[in-house]
C-alpha cells in the first residue's frame, strides 16, 4: 500500500524463518468453539457462531456498498457490538479500519479522514450531548454508516448481506491503521499490518496464559491498542475466551460486570486502578473471580502496584507499550519486587532493544537513556509522513521511542520519563504543539507554551502558559475550554490549568525552556 514502510527483505525472511511472521489474517481470529460465548455487549450475547455469521452478512454488505480491498475506512464507536462486528468485517474484506477514539471531535477526525483519504466513516449517532452525525456531514467521505439513529445515512444495521466469497487480503498487507499519541501536531497513522499484529495479539494471549475459560472485562475504548491486542479482545476471541464491553472503567459499571459475568482479567491505565483501589474499600459487589489486572499507558507507582493483589485479591501486571509495537510485560512468575517497581520486559525473543544518550550511544549499564526498538511487530513508518519518518527512526530500522528507561540486567525496564514533547495524561497522549497551535488561534494569545504537571492520580496534567497579546484580556479556563471546544479539539487535550506570563524563559539556543516552566510550577 502507498505509504506503508516495509520491513527490509533480509528481516522478513528472517522473522518468517523464525515463526513470528504467519499467514494468519486478522479476519481469522474468532478461534472459539461454534456454541461458546464470544462477545457480552449490553443486551447482547453473541456466541461464535453468531459472532462469525453477523461478521460474514456485515462485510457482504460493506461490499455492496463498493468498499474494497485497500480502502481505508474510519471508525469511531464506543464499546459496542457494533464495533466489534465492523471491526471484524473490514479486517475481511481487506478494507482497512482506521481506529479513531470516541473522545475525538472535528480537529482530528477530519484529519484522519484527509490523511488517509478514507472512504467511510462508521459512528455512532450520539454520545451524550455531542451528535456525531453533525461531525459526518463535513467530512469528505463517500459512505457515512451509523449505529443507532442514522438519520439521512446508512444504518448500520441495513449493511447487511448474503455472504460471499472475496479476494482474501495479504498478509503484508495494512490490517488496521492505530493512532499515535503525537508530539507533532496532529496524531500520525500507524499501519499494522496482518502478519505483524496477529503475532502481537497471539504472543500476548500466550504469555497472559489466556484460553477458553478467559473473560475479559474492557473498560478502555475497544479502539485503543491496548484493550485490543495486547492481548485484549482480539487476543480473546484467538484462544476461545470471553470478552465483556463496558461503558467505562467507573466502579458502579465495572464492578457488577465483574460479579455478573465471572471476569477473570482486566486491562486499566493507572488512574482507573487507583480509582478501583478505593472503590473496593465500599463497594459490596464480589470480585473473587478476578484474576489478573494489567495497568498500562502510563506508569504505575510501585507502592500503589504493591497494594492491588491485597486489595482486589488478584495478580498484578505492568504493561509498557506503544501502538507503535514494543510491548513489555511483567511476567506472570515475575517475582513480587520486579512487578512492582518495573515496566516488564519486551514481548518477543525478536525485539531488539537499545538505551542510547542524546548523541545516540549505548548508555552504561543501569543508566537512564532513551529507548530505542526495532522487531517483528514493530513499524518501520508512519503512514505518508517521509519527513517525521526521517526523524523518528534511526538509518537501520530502530524506531526513536521518546521515552526515557533504565534496563535491568534481567531485561526488565524501569519508566523514568518522556523525552518527547508529550504530555501522558492518564494513558491518553497530548501533543504539546497540536495544543499550542489551537491556543494561538484564540485572539488574546500572543504566545503560548503547554507543560505537563505531575498528579498522583493521572500521572500528569496539562499547564497552560500565555502570552497576552498588548492591551489584550486573558482568557479564563472555562472561556478557553469553550475556544477549544469550537474548533472540535478533544476534550481530554483541555488545559487542566492556566497560567499567564510576561515573557518565557529561553534556553542557550533561543528555543522556549518548558523544564523553567514547569519548575515554576513546582
Amino acid at each position: 500500500m502507498d505509504g506503508v514502510t516495509p520491513w527490509p527483505a533480509g528481516l522478513e525472511a528472517r522473522y518468517k524463518a523464525e515463526g513470528y511472521w504467519t499467514d494468519r489474517l486478522l479476519g481469522d481470529v474468532l478461534r472459539g468453539d461454534p456454541a461458546a460465548l464470544a462477545l457480552v455487549a449490553g443486551d447482547d450475547r453473541l456466541t461464535y457462531a453468531d459472532l462469525d455469521a453477523r461478521a460474514a452478512r456485515t462485510a457482504a454488505g460493506l461490499l455492496a456498498l463498493g468498499l474494497r480491498r485497500g480502502d481505508r475506512v474510519v471508525v469511531q464507536l464506543p464499546n459496542t457490538t457494533g464495533f466489534v462486528v465492523a471491526l471484524l468485517a473490514l479486517v475481511r474484506i481487506g478494507a482497512a479500519p482506521v481506529l479513531a477514539l470516541p473522545a475525538h471531535r472535528e480537529s482530528e477526525i477530519r484529519y484522519l479522514c484527509e490523511l488517509s483519504e478514507a472512504r467511510a466513516y462508521i459512528c455512532a449517532d450520539r454520545d451524550g450531548d455531542f451528535d456525531y452525525r453533525e461531525l459526518a456531514r463535513t467530512l469528505p467521505v463517500d459512505h457515512v454508516i451509523v449505529e443507532g439513529e442514522a438519520e439521512e445515512f446508512v444504518p448500520l444495521a441495513s449493511v447487511d448481506a448474503e455472504p460471499v466469497v472475496a479476494p482474501a487480503p495479504e498478509p503484508s498487507d495494512a490490517g488496521v491503521f492505530l493512532l499515535s499519541g503525537g508530539t507533532t501536531g496532529l496524531p500520525k497513522l500507524i499501519p499494522r499490518t496482518h502478519r505483524d499484529y496477529v503475532y502481537n495479539l497471539e504472543a500476548s494471549a500466550d504469555l497472559c496464559g489466556f484460553d477458553r475459560g478467559t473473560v475479559y472485562l474492557v473498560v478502555l475504548p475497544a479502539a485503543h491498542n491496548f484493550a485490543l491486542a495486547c492481548p485484549g479482545i482480539l487476543g480473546v476471541f484467538a484462544t476461545g475466551g470471553t470478552v465483556v464491553l463496558a461503558p467505562s472503567g467507573a466502579p458502579d459499571e465495572a464492578f457488577p460486570l465483574i460479579e455478573r459475568e465471572r471476569a477473570t482479567v482486566c486491562a486499566v491505565v493507572p488512574p482507573i486502578a487507583l480509582l478501583w483501589l478505593d472503590a473496593v474499600t465500599w463497594s459490596d459487589e464480589d470480585l473473587s473471580s478476578l484474576e489478573l489486572l494489567q495497568v498500562g499507558g502510563a506508569k504505575l507507582a510501585a507502592g500503589r502496584a504493591a497494594e492491588i493483589p491485597d486489595a482486589l485479591g488478584c495478580q498484578v501486571q505492568q504493561v509498557f507499550g506503544m501502538a507503535e509495537g514494543l510491548l513489555n510485560y511483567t511476567r506472570l512468575d515475575d517475582p513480587r519486587d520486579l512487578v512492582e517497581r518495573t515496566q516488564g520486559r519486551p514481548l518477543s525473543p525478536g525485539d531488539e532493544v537499545r538505551v542510547v544518550d542524546e548523541d545516540g550511544k549505548q548508555v552504561s549499564p543501569g543508566e537512564v537513556g532513551e529507548l530505542l526498538t526495532r522487531g517483528p511487530y514493530t513499524l518501520r513508518g508512519y503512514y505518508r509522513a517521509p519527513e517525521h519518518n526521517a526523524r523518528s527512526f534511526t538509518p537501520d530500522g530502530f524506531y526513536r521511542t521518546g521515552d526515557l528507561v533504565r534496563e535491568l540486567p534481567s531485561g526488565h525496564l524501569i519508566v523514568e520519563g518522556r523525552e518527547k514533547d508529550q504530555i501522558n495524561r492518564g494513558g491518553d497522549k497530548i501533543s504539546a504543539e497540536e495544543l499550542e497551535n489551537h491556543l494561538l488561534a484564540h485572539p488574546a494569545v500572543h504566545d503560548a507554551a503547554v507543560v505537563g504537571v505531575p498528579d498522583p492520580v493521572m500521572g500528569e496534567r496539562t499547564c497552560a502558559f500565555l502570552i497576552i497579546r498588548e492591551g489584550g484580556e486573558a482568557p479564563g479556563l472555562r472561556e478557553l475550554k469553550d475556544f477549544l471546544r469550537t474548533r472540535g479539539v478533544a476534550a481530554y487535550k483541555h488545559p487542566d490549568r492556566l497560567e499567564t506570563a510576561a515573557a518565557f524563559p529561553r534556553t542557550p539556543v533561543g528555543k522556549i525552556s518548558k523544564k523553567a516552566l514547569a519548575a515554576r510550577l513546582r
